[in-house]
């Protein structure tokens, strides 16, 4: 099983929007591809900015390049990004795990 975690930040003020957000483009859209196994996302509050951390799960390879394209490390953006200060990480991490359990528990 492979798990590919993404990170971006937000300005805090904009937080509750962008989770909304998240969960209607990166959770539903990863959700969505077949073979993936669970979108977990976790916040962190950080003084002026609020993280983001999304790991989705996934059973291959090829269920991770039928999201994320030819190049998994890179992280895929939206449109509307820009909307809500995004500052994304531009590279995407990518791990072998053994389970498709929520690894922010």
């Amino acid at each position: 099983m492979i798990a590919r975690t993404w990170h971006g930040l937000v300005p805090i003020e904009m937080k509750d929007a962008f989770e909304k957000y998240e969960m209607e483009t990166g959770v539903k859209d990863t959700s969505a591809i077949k073979g993936n196994k669970g979108a977990y996302l976790k916040i962190v509050e950080q003084g002026e900015y609020a993280h983001f951390f999304l790991c989705t799960k996934w059973d291959s390879m090829e269920s991770v390049l039928a999201y994320a394209g030819p190049n998994p490390t890179i992280a895929v953006t939206y449109p509307e990004d820009e909307k809500y200060g995004l500052i994304s990480d531009p590279i995407v991490i990518l791990q072998e795990v053994f389970d498709d359990k929520n690894p922010f528990l």
